[in-house]
């Protein structure tokens, strides 16, 4: 066996301590939030839905009727992706669109009384799931966690506006 076709082959060790830092943080995030995606998509599937479609729902019973581009943008999904999204739960009953006052052009979208009750009843449950998911941390820990993930949010946008 020759060694050095092997170490050809291998990806280079990082020898800079920052970016091994960063790789590290990296990883650990994404695997956190992995760990509790699982989590939370279990727990919609139960009642039949994904988490996009649980997203839309939610956001929808907690901010009221909204524009479309609106709810896409909240739940971070693509403009085709709102529109499938919508458009399986309103074949469900579950949300409805409605016409914009003072703008023809946009479209609403709201929850539907099924669609209402839906929500508030697995809400609580879906609540209680994040909640446990997180219970290693203390309220401290989860404010400085908040802080911590809304800074590196900020510099990824300002990097990714940058082009």
């Amino acid at each position: 066996m020759n060694t050095s076709d092997d170490t050809q082959t291998s990806a280079p060790a990082v020898r800079d301590e920052e970016t091994a830092h960063a790789l590290r943080v990296w990883i650990a995030l994404a695997r956190a939030h992995n760990a509790v995606a699982q989590l939370a998509a279990a727990d919609v599937a139960r009642h039949g839905l994904t988490t996009a479609e649980f997203g839309v729902l939610e956001v929808l019973y907690h901010k009221g009727p909204m524009l479309l581009n609106e709810v896409q943008r909240r739940i971070l999904v693509s403009s085709g992706g709102i529109t499938y999204l919508v458009d399986r739960l309103e074949k469900r009953g579950l949300v409805e669109r409605r016409d914009c006052p003072g703008d023809r052009r946009a479209r609403l979208c709201a929850l539907t009384e099924p669609g209402q009750s839906l929500v508030a009843s697995i809400f609580p449950e879906h609540a209680a799931v994040i909640r446990n998911a997180l219970a290693g941390l203390s309220d401290e820990e989860k404010d400085q966690a908040v802080k911590l993930l809304r800074g590196i949010q900020k510099t990824g946008e300002s990097l990714a506006a940058e082009g």
